[in-house]
């Protein structure tokens, strides 16, 4: 049997549909975490977990969906609103890998040693 110059293109048409499917996967997968970070949900990362565990079992995928775009009021009796909403949006912020104000952090990760200073 010989392979020709088609069977190689079969094979990469193959492998180049193989890729981007999985690309859709991992994109379909973390969909509902995405959302809730870009709509500032209190519980975006619980949501982006649900999603990605979700993705194996459907059912769960389309509660995250939903979770992703449902509006909570969730105030801490331990804060005042002002601080539940600046703890809501240093959250979002830890999650997408910037700081509140949208810039990229210059040094290491909060809590570190570096920001505890003289405590």
């Amino acid at each position: 049997m010989h392979i020709g110059f088609w069977d190689y293109v079969t094979f990469l048409a193959l492998v180049i549909l193989g890729v981007g499917f999985i690309l859709f996967l991992v994109l379909i997968a973390g969909l509902p975490g995405r959302i809730a970070v870009a709509r500032n949900h209190p519980d975006a990362e619980a949501v982006n977990l649900m999603g990605w565990a979700g993705a194996f079992a459907i059912v769960p995928w389309f509660q995250a969906f939903i979770w992703a775009f449902k509006p909570t009021y969730v105030v801490d009796i331990r804060r005042a609103p002002p601080e539940e909403r600046a703890a809501i949006l240093e959250e979002i912020a830890r999650l997408t890998g910037r700081t509140a104000e949208g810039r990229t952090p210059e040094h290491g990760p909060a809590g570190s040693e570096k920001d505890q200073g003289a405590s």
